[in-house]
């Protein structure tokens, strides 16, 4: 059972060690100055308790602000405080750099160094703002440097330095205050907040809740945040978050308000940042990493998710209505449960295309609940090979046979090939689920550059009459010749590119592992799709189902060629068959055109003399004639 700490007063309490906090309540508990460093806080509640300084470490830290403050009311003692401020931070930076030996050694060093720049500074003071009592500079300039070369000497021991430096230099980027000026401040800070401050720092803080929580001089440093909630949280601006997706101010009140409609988080790391409920709509998160975070119910209308990282996020209930979804990173292991959706976008919108590939394709047509997961699945388990430039279509063929074979676990079958512009093409295979894709991938272009820098008659060896090989790179360069795809599979289903995929051209047996179905059932399936179609009005004149009689027969009867390309080549005269009955319609083209493609590469490396060489030679040309393909 956890246990409760809420309402206690738990002021400057140690829980460091503790190993039976996990699920801990600590609502509307006074947990200033409490440590929590390195400790297993899981769904721990902190919401509405009030943490950072103790009193009598914020009267400090109130006493050092003031004088800060009141040194830059003085010109003289500007000067006094920049140049004794210059002199102890360099000397001091290079200290830090070592051990706490080192640090010590340089105690000395410091407090002469700073004495000496008190002199100086009285002495340039009088000369370019007047006379100045000692006592004036000694105690505005001196005791701040003092008290921030304190600070040094506890960062020297426990680091820090990245996180002081970065936020001095926002400080000063924000034109608060001179470099040397904001550093010394920060130092001493951070030395009182770790100190004095209720520290969180490396703590396992995933799922834990602080909302409404009051967090000014809390240090949350490199500590596990992931879906921790921070609705409402106060003054957490004020808070140590270095080594955090916090660290940015934008996401700090993202988080605390839930409010990121119309917001910029391009390029950011939202790692495991918790956005349950959010308002996202219009926001653009081109580029960011929001793997692993909590997005359920999260509304992203609109949003611009292109290559948003989203491994393991959970869109449990999101909508995503309008958003546009060019190449984001989603996995199978990112959850899409009751994703609420009715269209969706694949590209960026131009001026010139403000709803670039729109899916549904029809504009009156709406994704039903749970279609859009449906619609998306196809991607979960797929290893896309992009080549960008100088397409080998023969070196793809070669290479993707031979990953297929070493890697038969992987059960690869190619789904899709998609030109995306001059010369590039992106080919998508199916594989098994656990595969390694990026090996897989590493391998693949391994062998392909090997291959693509061989001569054609080095090919040609390898090769030889590997007709799968043939088939697969007369596919390539089909792609490579069309306007946009060259697609297999027996189902429709929608390619995340945005280019419908349909048809039923086979390529199993191009990835190794694919089994052939019975000749004789195949023929009969042929034969079924023919008799559907009309007989030719004009018996002198044969239509698409005389001619695609013809060639069934041709192939089964074919002594050239054995049994398993039998039954592909049938396999792509039924695609004809179904096609056929409506030759004009435009997808009913590419499918026929993509089998057509595939029957050539079957009878490439037969005889010139075969009869079925000859068949095809006299019959693909009419058949395509019949489909409006020239």
């Amino acid at each position: 059972m956890a246990l409760d700490f809420s309402g206690q007063n738990l002021r400057g309490r140690n829980f460091k060690g503790r190993k039976d906090l996990v699920g801990a309540n600590f609502s509307y508990a006074d947990i200033r100055g409490a440590n929590f460093t390195n400790v297993n806080l899981r769904k721990a509640n902190f919401s509405h308790a009030k943490a950072g300084l103790q009193s009598h470490w914020a009267i400090s830290a109130a006493i050092v602000t003031v004088l800060l403050v009141s040194s830059a009311l003085s010109k003289s003692v500007i000067v006094a405080l920049l140049i004794a401020s210059l002199v102890v931070i360099s000397v001091a930076l290079v200290a830090s750099r070592y051990n706490w030996a080192v640090a010590l050694t340089t105690n000395l060093v410091l407090t002469i160094a700073g004495s000496i720049a008190l002199i100086l500074a009285l002495i340039i003071s009088a000369v370019v703002a007047g006379p100045v009592s000692i006592f004036s500079v000694v105690l505005v300039g001196g005791v701040p440097i003092f008290l921030a070369f304190l600070g040094f000497i506890y960062i020297a021991v426990f680091g820090s330095r990245g996180a002081i430096i970065s936020t001095a230099r926002a400080r000063v980027e924000a034109g608060i205050v001179p470099f040397s000026i904001a550093v010394a401040d920060e130092c001493f800070k951070t030395a009182i907040i770790n100190t004095g401050g209720t520290s969180f720092r490396m703590a396992d803080l995933t799922d834990a809740n602080f909302t409404a929580a009051t967090l000014k001089n809390t240090n949350f440093g490199s500590a596990n945040v992931t879906h921790a909630c921070w609705l409402q949280a106060q003054k957490l601006d004020f808070a140590r978050v270095y080594a955090t997706y916090l660290e940015k101010p934008q996401v700090r009140e993202l988080v605390i308000t839930g409010q990121g409609q119309n917001k910029n988080f391009d390029d950011l790391s939202l790692r495991g940042v918790n956005l349950q409920a959010a308002n996202l709509a219009d926001a653009s998160f081109i580029g960011a990493d929001l793997s692993e975070a909590n997005l359920q119910d999260a509304d992203l209308s609109r949003a611009k998710l292109k290559q948003t990282q989203l491994d393991g996020t959970d869109l449990t209930g999101a909508t995503l209505t309008g958003a546009y979804i060019e190449d984001w990173g989603i996995t199978n292991t990112t959850k899409l449960h009751g994703v609420r959706c009715e269209y969706i976008f694949m590209r960026l919108p131009t001026k010139e295309d403000p709803d670039p590939l729109r899916k549904p394709d029809h504009k009156k047509e709406f994704f039903k609940d749970g279609d859009f997961a449906d619609f998306i699945k196809p991607i979960f388990d797929t290893l896309d090979l992009y080549h960008n430039q100088g397409v080998d279509p023969r070196a793809i063929a070669i290479a993707f046979k031979n990953l297929a074979e070493n890697h038969p676990e992987a059960e690869l079958e190619i789904v899709a090939m998609e030109k995306r512009g001059e010369d590039k093409i992106l080919l998508r295979a199916k594989t098994a689920a656990g595969s390694d894709k990026s090996q897989l991938s590493a391998e693949y272009f391994d062998d392909y550059n090997q291959l693509k820098a061989l001569s054609q008659s080095q090919q040609l060896l390898l090769v030889e009459k590997d007709k799968r090989i043939i088939s697969l790179e007369n596919m390539v360069d089909t792609a490579l010749k069309q306007p946009k795809f060259y697609t297999q599979g027996d189902t429709n289903v929608s390619d995340i590119s945005g280019i419908n995929i349909q048809g039923s051209s086979n390529v199993n047996g191009i990835a190794g592992g694919g089994s052939v179905a019975n000749l004789g059932t195949i023929s009969g399936n042929v034969s079924i799709a023919l008799n559907q179609l009309p007989d030719s009005p004009d018996a002198e004149k044969p239509g698409i189902k005389e001619l695609l009689t013809q060639l069934q027969e041709a192939i089964s009867q074919s002594a050239d060629l054995p049994e398993t390309e039998k039954a592909e080549a049938l396999e792509q005269v039924q695609a004809l068959a179904e096609a056929g009955k409506n030759p004009q319609e435009s997808t009913k083209q590419k499918t026929a055109k993509t089998a057509i493609t595939m029957l050539k590469g079957i009878f490439t490396g037969l005889p010139a003399i075969a009869s079925l060489v000859e068949a095809g030679n006299k019959l693909l040309p009419a058949i395509s004639k019949l489909f409006g393909l020239g």
